[in-house]
């Protein structure tokens, strides 16, 4: 009997990656590949950089595997019906047909096998859910915090996307009392306020010298004050929507992964400590976590669309 393996593609702001995830929800050693995307790129260098990671990671198909599926995790906002994306961070693409164009590299290279396309928020959240932090818990948002936010939902152990695939979108939720950068036209939505890039602006429109969020995780780490500051109140707005998105479905657990979530462990600290100020107590039981799943899990969670399609919503 051969291995059932999913092809598993993420895609975001700042890199595409794919690989081949087996039915234990491990990445298969050597098959995992990365390309550039970003917010300048062109649609041409898009598709090439897609096209490039799932034709090398389905070079490293062994004898004895099969590949069942496609799995794509993408940033929103999508269209899961029809297949489309229009990442907020990408705006070469808008209602591209990312799912029939994957499935096409793949059956050139002679893969003709069903592809399934969400948001990345809920793949990271069906990683996390199936061997990741939230393992056993059945009431979870997963968060990426990075160059985007994004998130997703499993509650009452049913996946929840929504008809569009975009429930559980917490980048765009307001954060009240707040205000981030107009790069969307909502200033007061999470993402303004609290993702790497809006981070870094607001810490350099206050005398930070840095450019990245690397440098300042760094600067923080040598107890910079407005290093200090900038995490902070970006561990207060992410705490605050934890807070609001917890009173609106009940949740128990929170995982948050992504780059800038790990710019330093007191991050986490100051989101405890915000939803802890919250006047219910159904809402303050609330855990939030790291991932477990380090830089796999967005990779572990598209190849979850394949191999745990069962917890996602009937079309």
């Amino acid at each position: 009997m051969r291995t059932p393996l999913a092809l598993a593609v993420d895609f975001g702001g700042t890199k595409v990656e794919s690989a081949l995830v087996d039915a234990d929800g491990a990445v298969v050693p050597g098959s995992r590949h990365r390309q550039p995307t970003g917010r300048a790129a062109t649609s041409d260098a898009l598709e090439h950089s897609v096209a490039t990671v799932v034709r090398d990671a389905l070079s490293t198909v062994p004898p004895d595997g099969e590949v069942i599926g496609i799995g794509i995790g993408c940033a929103g906002p999508i269209e899961r019906v029809d297949g489309l994306v229009s990442p907020l961070n990408v705006p070469a693409w808008r209602d591209y047909p990312m799912r029939s164009f994957v499935a096409g590299v793949a059956e050139a290279a002679g893969h003709d096998v069903p592809a399934e396309l969400e948001m990345d928020g809920v793949a990271i959240t069906m990683a996390e859910h199936w061997v990741g932090a939230a393992q056993g818990v059945d009431n979870v948002m997963g968060m990426v915090v990075s160059t985007g936010i994004g998130g997703g939902l499993i509650v009452g152990g049913r996946v929840i996307t929504g008809p569009t695939g975009n429930a559980g979108h917490i980048g765009h939720v307001d954060v009240g009392g707040m205000t981030g950068e107009n790069t969307f036209g909502s200033p007061t939505a999470l993402e303004a306020i609290a993702s790497g890039p809006h981070t870094v602006a607001w810490a350099r429109s206050h005398g930070f010298t840095g450019a990245t969020g690397e440098d300042l995780a760094a600067a923080y780490a040598a107890g910079d004050p407005i290093a200090r500051q900038a995490i902070e109140r970006t561990g207060e707005a992410v705490g605050r929507a934890i807070a609001s998105a917890t009173a609106l479905v009940d949740l128990e657990l929170v995982a948050i992964g992504g780059g800038f979530s790990q710019s330093t462990p007191d991050l986490f600290d100051v989101v405890r400590a915000t939803i802890a100020r919250h006047y219910f107590e159904f809402v303050r039981k609330v855990r939030v976590v790291p991932s477990a799943l380090s830089g796999e899990g967005p990779l572990i969670g598209a190849g979850a669309l394949v191999h745990r399609a069962h917890l996602l919503s009937r079309r």
